[in-house]
């Protein structure tokens, strides 16, 4: 998939009318004509008023249909398609796109019915906190339970509650924190825009292999941003805790 309009190597060099380029691709002549009018096809050969299409164009259905379903949106597809054509890898692309927008964080999320939510938060369980939690994009809510998107976090919110702090106190204070989170990430990404990706920010196409190499450096960085945030976060708890026990200690001589 080095060049998007490469035929497929073991595809006959047969042409097609518009219906069956339709069936062998898998999808409706009225999808195939919206296709070709957004320019993610390129012309058919014509011959009268019939159009012919060839391997070409079959490949390049079978590449948007794979795209469509790893999630990419028309206009995106469109930018990989004019990328192809003019010469930048494709699959590289790919890769360098996945690299950027997959997941950075491995949470896992976790189910709980409303029988186990009852028995992990008990009166605590109020339609604020719920709606809180619903707000701070922790939780979905079905009619027989929620998905909550971190067991990690759900855990550690349920020991909070063990240790007499209420849920709301904990919901508040997950907002402040979910807060300084973001602008922690928003400078990281700065980072990350400013020093390696400013070539993505021209219309100049990459140089050959640059989109292979910048996927490479965005996969070794992934675990340094955790590693970043985590030691600055322990650093931070350091002289805040410090900070605050020599007040309180400054206070308690003063009585």
């Amino acid at each position: 998939m080095a060049q998007i309009d490469d035929g497929a190597p073991d595809e006959p060099a047969r042409e097609y009318r518009v219906e069956e380029l339709a069936a062998a691709a898998g999808i409706t002549t009225r999808t195939l004509r919206f296709y070709r009018e957004r320019k993610l096809l390129p012309p058919p050969r014509r011959a009268g008023r019939i159009a012919w299409y060839g391997p070409a164009h079959l490949a390049r259905l079978r590449l948007i249909g794979e795209l469509l379903e790893r999630g990419h949106t028309l206009g995106g597809i469109a930018e990989l398609i004019g990328a192809g054509e003019s010469g930048q890898d494709v699959a590289e692309l790919i890769g360098l796109e996945q690299a950027i927008t997959s997941p950075w964080s491995d949470e896992t999320p976790v189910r709980l019915d409303w029988a186990e939510l009852q028995a992990a938060f008990g009166d605590q369980l109020t339609e604020a906190n719920t709606v809180e939690s619903l707000a701070q994009g922790y939780i979905t809510v079905t009619d027989d339970g929620i998905t909550h998107v971190s067991k990690r976090l759900l855990d550690a919110t349920v020991a909070l509650l063990d240790e007499g702090v209420p849920l709301a106190a904990v919901l508040d204070t997950s907002r402040k924190a979910q807060e300084h989170a973001d602008a922690v990430a928003e400078v990281f990404v700065g980072l990350i825009r400013d020093q390696l990706l400013g070539a993505l920010h021209t219309d100049t196409p990459l140089p050959p292999g640059e989109a292979a190499h910048l996927t490479e450096q965005l996969n070794r960085i992934r675990p340094l941003a955790r590693t970043v945030a985590d030691a600055q976060f322990g650093l931070a708890l350091d002289r805040r805790v410090r900070a605050e026990y020599e007040g309180l200690l400054q206070q308690r001589r003063q009585l």
